[in-house]
């Protein structure tokens, strides 16, 4: 009769917990710089903006809508990456509470 020990059963759960919760510290405290980033670069933006919008700069709206379209094309197969993550539960749950404590990291 083929018994599981209670250390056999829990030791892979145990291990998706731990390395979820390690890499979503990582991500969580990367994305913070990130979100640092990008508010200096939204802020760039919004200058070019309020330029364009008083004429001290001309914008190629063509160009700047193409480069938008392929960029919204190149985003969009990435999107299918997520379905197969919904079998990792225990990852993803403690994923999502490592990158909560990480993005509160100072």
């Amino acid at each position: 009769m083929l018994a599981l020990t209670l250390s056999e059963s829990f030791t892979p759960i145990l291990f998706q917990l731990g390395i979820g919760g390690i890499g979503g510290f990582l991500i969580g405290y990367a994305l913070r710089k990130v979100i640092k980033i990008a508010l200096i670069l939204g802020v760039v933006v919004f200058s070019l903006i309020f330029l364009a919008y008083t004429n001290v700069i001309n914008v190629d709206y063509s160009g700047l809508s193409e480069t938008a379209s392929s960029l919204v094309n190149a985003i969009n197969p990435a999107l299918n990456l997520f379905t197969p993550l919904l079998a990792h539960i225990p990852f993803i749950a403690s994923l999502i509470f490592g990158l909560m404590i990480g993005f509160r990291r100072e």
